[in-house]
């Protein structure tokens, strides 16, 4: 585990208890969900009519619109109530956006490069966590409860299909802008901005605050058979904002990871390159290994450069 040093926070002066503070949060972000969601439901009505909105939420493929529907409940519903929630509990209720967002800009940048580099040479840890999570079988006990884990993650999948069904360079475009950027934005302000910093309060440990953040990060997604994979980048890219002090290094990584995935899926797609980005079997052992030893001597690098001077 790469130790200490970790940016410090200042130190808290709201009287709230941060369990308290945990559950305002999930207040908050399930609240403004649900309108958002509702928000949604009648923009598509209202422009593509009740048919498309009932297959919509039934991922009816067939419906001509599926796609534009799912980009409005995706913004909508999703990405502008995660957004909304942690700037509201940070300015409203902790009257702290410093310390439970981390917006400053004043970080080095080598740390970006490094960022870089490191989610170039995760690629095969990634795809030996989802081998390993694709042959988890629960036991006979809970078969209901694993098919209905694969039916969701099928549904998940049709959708993210649906979208990102791009035709043309300006749909990839704005694929890499919404899925890239504005998810990556809203999601680490929530996770790695207030439930991290929430959850360092509570815990007094940075390295279990992190880890905790990455489980709820993951697990927030519902798509279990690729549980691991999302926990380990949710875990580095709690690393990158607990070492600079900054959540746009999380952002960074985050818009990396996505932005990298919409434009290989238009590549294969447009037939520019032959590798599938769903083929799971690209690496070998040595790769992954290779590969741990990479991430972990690179954010050794990145800890130690947390170290200096910051940039004036």
């Amino acid at each position: 585990m790469i130790q200490e040093p970790i940016k410090q926070d200042t130190p808290q002066t709201n009287t709230i208890n941060p369990f308290l503070q945990f559950l305002s949060i999930t207040g908050i972000t399930i609240g403004l969900v649900i309108v958002f969601s509702a928000i949604a439901a009648g923009v598509i009505m209202s422009v593509f009519g009740m048919k498309t909105l009932t297959d919509t939420f039934a991922f009816n493929t067939g419906n001509p619109h599926l796609g534009s529907a799912l980009w409005i409940l995706q913004i909508v519903s999703t990405t502008i109530p995660l957004f909304l929630a942690p700037v509201i509990f940070a300015r409203l209720i902790m009257n702290d956006t410093r310390d439970y967002l981390k917006p400053t800009f004043n970080f080095n940048p080598v740390f970006l490069l490094l960022i870089f580099t490191i989610m170039l040479f995760s690629n095969p840890i990634m795809e030996a966590l989802t081998n390993i999570n694709q042959r988890l079988v629960l036991p006979a006990s809970l078969k209901g409860l694993e098919e209905w884990m694969r039916a969701a993650e099928q549904s998940a999948q049709k959708a993210t299909e649906a979208m990102l069904s791009m035709k043309n360079i300006w749909s990839m475009l704005w694929a890499v802008f919404v899925v890239g950027l504005l998810t990556a934005i809203a999601e680490e302000f929530l996770f790695r901005g207030v439930i991290q910093t929430i959850f360092v309060r509570l815990t007094k440990n940075k390295h279990a605050a992190i880890w905790i953040t990455a489980i709820l990060f993951s697990a927030f997604h519902m798509e279990f058979f690729t549980f691991l994979p999302r926990l380990f980048l949710g875990a580095i890219f709690g690393y990158f904002v607990a070492y600079s002090g900054s959540i746009w290094t999380g952002v960074w990584g985050h818009f990396l990871n996505n932005g990298s995935a919409v434009v290989i899926t238009y590549l294969y797609n447009q037939k520019i390159v032959k590798l599938n980005p769903d083929d799971q079997h690209v690496f070998n052992l040595w790769a992954y290994t290779f590969s741990l030893i990479i991430v972990l001597f690179l954010l050794f690098i990145y800890r130690n450069v947390s170290m200096q001077k910051k940039p004036r």
